[in-house]
């Protein structure tokens, strides 16, 4: 593993030429300048080099990455060393995919070097490969290049805040954070009623009752709306991964670290959805498009938002898709987040269908804004698709299903536009409980 430098050959051939030049020439002055040459040439890399021992084995190194998963934005991993007690220096060269490499020469120490490097993909993500080599005493020996390669780590998806986010039409439960349309133990006031079986002493309205019924012949109760709890899925369509260059959607060439595509967008939104949901005591669940697999089911809490996150950064295109049967099956009163780039006709199948069955679906648009193409069989052929992307999202919009864009300028307005619909949910709703309260004579 260890050889001879260039370095120590042409020391030792010009220690020879320079001693047989001053032999030759009777100069015993030019024959003495020969002689540290030549010793130096043959004697480093020995035993009783001024080191000690020659290395007599490789440089180990090893490329450790963090036990949990990758935060956003960032990649880290680090390289422990163990030179041979006979190396002098160790140079490294680190490189990652999408980025220029980079050159390092450290001490020939047992060292342990942090490599850090930026990306805006989430995923698993290819980390870094370091190529070394160990030089010994004077530069005169060598050891063939040594390649420590990183294993493939999950970058989790970052959650921008999104404040409110729309609610199920119903809600389900006994408490949580929301008035229901139900009757039960709350804050919200549906009527006054005449006292029944059933009803506790501390509903009593006394002045609404002294008012009706100055002799107590009939006590009236005040009715609250009961309290109940949002449910919420979010549908990844994981089916295709295309980023802002056409030219990649052919798989041919690779896309850039330093550009989201759909599939890193749909797992930034979602995210969002998730923690906006969590943040409001509410469940979220996840069901992907693209794999056949069981969903996470709806709860709380923020160890389930961590689930949420692992389960978005673990979404990934497997093979061809396959068209489905039949839509995946959803919880009751439970409002649909789909992220899609609508490039086909399966999103606007399964919102309608949703719809029907009582769901609230709104569509989070994932398609990357997309850089210009010049040449013309690509440009025919994304104004086809475009234009029939755009019918589909209109039939959405007609059909009742709002679709809120997330793209790199139009991401900073998805919050006011969750915002503008649930006010556009609470108007209807105030709307709803005022005539139930005129139909039940509320006073």
């Amino acid at each position: 593993m260890w050889r001879r430098t260039p370095t120590a050959v042409l020391g030792t051939v010009a220690g020879v030429v320079v001693l047989g030049a001053g032999l030759l020439a009777g100069r015993a002055d030019v024959a003495a300048l020969g002689v540290p040459l030549l010793l130096s040439g043959t004697w480093s890399g020995r035993p009783g080099a001024p080191r000690g021992d020659a290395p007599d084995r490789p440089t180990a190194a090893t490329l450790v990455s963090p036990e949990e998963p990758t935060a956003p934005g960032e990649i880290r991993a680090t390289v422990r060393l163990d030179p041979p007690s006979g190396a002098e220096l160790v140079v490294l060269r680190a490189a990652a995919p999408g980025h220029e490499s980079t050159d390092l020469v450290v001490a020939a120490d047992r060292a342990e070097i942090v490599l850090r490097s930026a990306t805006v993909r989430t995923g698993p993500q290819p980390t870094f490969v370091v190529d070394l080599r160990g030089y010994g005493p004077g530069g005169t020996t060598a050891e063939d290049p040594v390649r420590a390669a990183g294993a493939t780590r999950l970058v989790l998806p970052t959650a921008v805040p999104l404040g409110r986010v729309p609610l199920p039409p119903r809600m389900r439960g006994l408490t949580g954070p929301h008035t229901s349309r139900r009757l039960g133990a709350g804050d919200e006031l549906r009527d006054v009623h005449p006292f029944t079986p059933g009803d506790r002493l501390r509903r009593i309205d006394w002045r609404t009752t002294a008012r009706r019924s100055p002799d107590l012949d009939e006590l009236s109760v005040r009715r609250t709306y009961a309290t109940a709890e949002a449910t919420t899925m979010l549908v990844v369509d994981s089916r295709d991964d295309v980023g802002p260059d056409l030219r990649t959607w052919r798989g041919q060439g690779e896309q850039r670290v330093d550009e989201a595509t759909s599939l890193d967008l749909a797992r930034q939104a979602a995210a969002s959805v998730a923690r906006a949901v969590v943040d409001a005591g509410d469940r979220v669940g996840l069901q992907d498009l693209g794999r056949r697999r069981r969903p996470l089911p709806p709860a709380a809490g923020r160890r389930h938002l961590r689930r949420i996150l692992h389960g978005l950064a673990m979404t990934s295109p497997l093979g061809s898709p396959a068209r489905r049967l039949r839509p995946p099956q959803l919880p009751a009163d439970a409002v649909v987040f789909l992220f899609s780039t609508v490039l086909d006709d399966e999103p606007v199948v399964l919102a309608r269908t949703w719809r029907e069955q009582g769901h609230r679906v709104v569509l989070v648009d994932t398609l990357p804004a997309l850089r210009p193409v010049t040449e013309p069989h690509m440009q025919i052929a994304w104004r086809v698709t475009s234009m029939e992307r755009e019918d589909r999202l209109r039939r959405l919009v007609a059909e009742g299903t709002p679709v809120v864009p997330w793209r790199a300028t139009e991401r900073t307005r998805a919050a006011a536009r969750f915002e503008a619909l649930v006010k556009a949910s609470e108007r209807h709703h105030s709307a709803h409980v005022h005539r139930a309260q005129v139909a039940g004579g509320a006073v």
